[in-house]
C-alpha cells in the first residue's frame, strides 16, 4: 500500500528527531568524558586561544577575534555560520585538559569568519567578552547546531499541515505518483554546450514544477546549472540558488559572478576572496550610501543606553526615534540591494535569514541536492513556486550520525525520491571531461549504467607514454621498499590497527608514499615541477590522513612538491580533481571487515578525482571479499598489459 506524502514526511520527522537527540547525546558525551587534547586532534576544539580585538560588524553583530597559539597539522570543523560555546581550563589543571577542570560560558557564539588559525566569532553581548577577557585558559568548541534542526522541524510542520496552496502542491508532486507538467515552446539552442547539457537545459526551462539534473562526476553539472539560471533569468526577474554547505554555496556563486550576473551573498563565505567579499550581504551592506548614517544612529542608541544624564522618560523617547530612524534606512539599504540583485545565494539553512523574510521567488535551484537531508531542502522551499535539483545521488549522501535514522531512511534525499517518482524530470549529463577513458569506464559500468562517453580531448590523456590510467598496488604482494628515513610513529606492523574512532596501516602508509614516489622518478622530478602535475592522496580514514601528511612533512624528497600535493579524506575531495589520485583503503584483517568502505558511493568520488592517473593501494584478500572490489581488481588487472 502506497504511503501518503504527509504519512512519509511524519516519518521523516520521527527520524529528524531520532538524529536530534542522537546528536543531542553525542555531543554532551564529548563535552563531558572526552578530554580537550582529544577534541584538539578530532578537529572539534582550538586550545589553547589568545583574544584579540572586539568591535561591531556592518550588521551591528558584537565579534570577537580568537588566534590558536598552537597551529597542528590536523584539520578543524570550524566554517562560517557554524555554532560554537568558549569553555576555560582551571589554571591549576594540567596543559591541553588532561587533568584540569573545565568551565563552559552560558552563551553561544557563531563562527563568522575562520582561517587556518585565526576566526572571527559573533558573540551576544558585552558582558561575554568581559568573561573572555577574565577567562586564563580559554579555549572554543563546536556546539549542537539547534537552530537548523529548529528550522528543519518548523519546515517540516508547515508542510505536513498545508491543505492548500503551493506548499501543498509540491509535497504531492514530489512524493505521489501526480504528473508533473511542463511549459511547450520551442528548445532554445545553446550552440557551447553538448547535446546532453542543452537538453537539460532546457528541460528545467520547461519544468513547471520540478526538474532533476544528474551530473556524474566531471561532466559539466555546474556549466550547465550555470546556463540554466542564466536562462531563467531571462524569464523571471530572481532567482533563490541553494546548497548544503557554505562552500558549495560559494562555488556556484563564484561562477554565476563570472557569467555576469549579479549574485548577493546571503550568510558568511568559506572562500573569503575579494571577489567573493565583493558580493557578500555584508560587504554590500556597508558599501551603500546611507550606511553611514546608519552608523551614526546606532552609535548613538548605545550611547544613550549607556549615558546616565538626563531623565530615564527622555532618554528612552529618543532611543525609541533612533531605532524607528535605523529601521527606515535599513529597509532603504535593503530594498537598494536586493532590487539590484539577480541571484540570491545561501545555504539552505540560510534561506531563513531574516533579511529574506516575506520574499518569494519563482525558482529555487539547489546545487549538491544529493548531499542535503530533504528536511532542510523544505525550508528554502517555502518561498518558491518551483524546484530545480542539480546533484548526484551515485557520489555522498547526507551525513547521518543515528544508526536508527540511518536505518529508517532519513539518508534518502528529495532528490533521490524525484528520481525515483518522477523519471521522466530527470535530464543525465552523459560527457565527461575530466578522466582518461581507462579510469571512466569502471565507475561509468558500475554507477551509471554504461550512459557515459568520454570526451575526445580526454579520452586518452595521460602523463607518460605506454601508462597504465588505473592500477593495484596489493599491499599482500609487495614489501614497503624505498626511502626508510621518516618512518611512521605507529609501528612497523603490517594490517590495520585502531586509531581512536578511525583505523591507520603504516605499512601500507609506507607504501603509498614510497609507491607515489617510484611513479615521480619515472615521470623526472623537475618535470613534476615545471607542469604542476598536482596530486591527490586520498583515504577513508582520518588517522590514515593524518599519517600520510606526517611522512611527507618530515621527508626531505617532498619538500619542493609539497605545494603539488594534497592529503584528505574522501568528504574533503569532493568536487575537486587532480592529475594523480592515489587510495589508501587501509583495511588489511582475517575477517574480510572494511567498514564503510562498503559505502560503495565513497568509492565513486575517490576514483573520479582523478585526471589521468589511479592509484590504488589495498589489501586484496581483505578487499576482494566483496563483489565490487573483487569487480576493480579484475578491471585494473585487464587494464594492465
Amino acid at each position: 500500500m502506497n504511503t501518503s506524502p504527509t504519512a512519509l514526511l511524519q516519518q521523516q520527522r520521527t527520524l529528524l528527531q531520532a538524529e536530534y537527540a542522537y546528536e543531542k547525546e553525542e555531543f554532551q558525551r564529548i563535552t563531558e568524558a572526552t578530554g580537550v587534547a582529544r577534541k584538539v586532534a578530532r578537529g572539534l576544539a582550538w586550545f589553547p586561544l589568545a583574544l584579540g580585538r572586539s568591535y561591531r560588524n556592518s550588521l551591528d553583530q558584537l565579534v570577537v577575534e580568537v588566534t590558536r597559539t598552537e597551529a597542528l597539522d590536523t584539520d578543524h570543523q570550524f566554517e562560517p555560520g557554524k555554532p560554537v560555546c568558549f569553555f576555560a581550563e582551571d589554571a591549576s589543571g594540567l596543559r591541553h585538559g588532561s587533568g584540569g577542570m573545565l568551565h563552559y560560558y552560558k552563551f553561544v557564539g557563531q563562527v563568522s569568519y575562520v582561517e587556518q588559525d585565526r576566526m572571527v566569532v559573533v558573540v551576544p553581548d558585552g558582558t561575554a567578552v568581559e568573561q573572555l577577557r577574565e577567562a586564563g585558559h580559554l579555549g572554543v568548541q563546536l556546539y549542537l547546531d539547534e537552530y537548523t534542526y529548529r528550522l528543519m522541524f518548523e519546515a517540516l510542520d508547515r508542510v505536513i499541515a498545508a491543505k492548500t496552496g503551493r506548499l501543498a502542491e509540491l509535497r504531492e508532486i514530489f512524493h505521489s505518483t501526480m504528473p508533473t507538467s511542463k511549459f511547450t515552446f520551442d528548445a532554445v539552442r545553446f550552440p557551447w554546450l553538448n547535446t546532453s547539457q542543452q537538453a537539460a537545459v532546457n528541460e528545467v526551462l520547461w519544468a513547471k514544477d520540478v526538474a532533476v539534473v544528474h551530473g556524474p562526476p566531471g561532466t559539466g553539472k555546474t556549466t550547465t546549472l550555470v546556463e540554466a539560471i542564466y536562462e531563467t533569468l531571462r524569464r523571471e526577474s530572481q532567482v533563490l540558488v541553494c546548497a548544503q554547505s557554505n562552500m558549495a554555496v560559494d562555488w556556484i556563486a563564484e561562477k554565476l559572478v563570472d557569467r555576469g550576473v549579479s549574485v548577493l551573498r546571503i550568510g558568511n563565505p568559506t572562500r573569503v576572496t575579494d571577489k567573493m567579499l565583493s558580493f557578500t550581504y555584508e560587504r554590500r551592506f556597508e558599501s551603500h550610501p546611507l550606511y553611514e548614517q546608519l552608523w551614526a544612529v546606532r552609535k548613538a542608541i548605545r550611547d544613550l543606553y549607556a549615558s546616565r544624564t538626563g531623565s530615564s522618560d527622555t532618554r528612552h523617547q529618543k532611543i525609541a526615534r533612533l531605532r524607528d530612524r535605523a529601521t527606515d534606512l535599513e529597509y532603504t539599504i535593503n530594498q537598494a540591494l536586493f532590487q539590484d540583485t539577480k541571484v540570491i545565494a545561501c545555504t539552505l539553512a540560510g534561506s531563513a535569514n531574516h533579511v529574506l523574510d516575506g520574499m518569494k521567488f519563482g525558482t529555487l535551484f539547489i546545487d549538491e541536492a544529493a548531499q542535503a537531508m530533504e528536511p532542510a531542502c523544505w525550508i528554502p522551499i517555502q518561498k518558491v513556486h518551483r524546484v530545480i535539483l542539480a546533484g548526484d545521488h551515485r557520489q555522498l549522501p547526507p551525513t547521518i550520525k543515528s544508526p536508527e535514522a540511518m536505518r529508517g531512511g532519513l539518508g534518502r534525499t528529495l532528490m533521490e525520491a524525484i528520481v525515483e517518482q518522477k523519471p521522466q524530470a530527470v535530464s543525465l549529463l552523459t560527457v565527461q571531461y575530466r578522466m582518461a577513458d581507462g579510469i571512466m569506464q569502471f565507475p561509468n559500468h558500475e554507477f551509471y549504467q554504461g550512459l557515459l562517453e568520454s570526451a575526445p580531448n580526454v579520452k586518452y590523456r595521460g602523463i607518460l607514454d605506454w601508462d597504465t590510467a588505473m592500477e593495484w598496488v596489493d599491499t599482500e604482494a609487495i614489501e614497503p621498499a624505498g626511502n626508510k628515513s621518516a618512518a611512521p610513529p605507529f609501528g612497523a606492523t603490517n594490517g590495520e590497527q585502531a586509531a581512536g574512532l578511525s583505523k591507520v596501516n603504516p605499512a601500507e602508509a609506507r607504501l603509498t608514499i614510497d609507491t607515489l614516489q617510484a611513479y615521480f622518478e619515472k615521470i623526472g622530478k623537475d618535470r613534476v615541477v615545471e607542469e604542476r602535475i598536482d596530486v591527490g592522496i586520498i583515504s577513508p580514514y582520518k588517522a590514515q590522513v593524518n599519517l600520510l601528511r606526517h611522512m611527507l612533512k618530515s621527508d626531505r624528497y617532498w619538500r619542493p612538491l609539497r605545494g603539488l600535493i594534497t592529503v584528505n579524506s574522501v568528504d574533503g575531495f569532493q568536487g575537486q580533481e587532480r592529475d594523480i589520485i592515489v587510495i589508501s583503503l587501509v583495511r588489511h584483517n582475517d575477517e574480510g571487515d572494511i567498514g564503510f568502505l562498503r559505502d560503495l558511493r565513497r568509492m565513486n568520488v575517490a576514483i573520479t578525482r582523478a585526471r589521468m592517473k589511479l592509484i590504488i593501494i589495498g589489501h586484496k584478500p581483505t578487499l576482494c571479499r566483496m563483489p565490487f572490489y573483487k569487480r576493480l581488481a579484475a578491471y585494473v588487472d585487464e587494464l594492465t598489459p
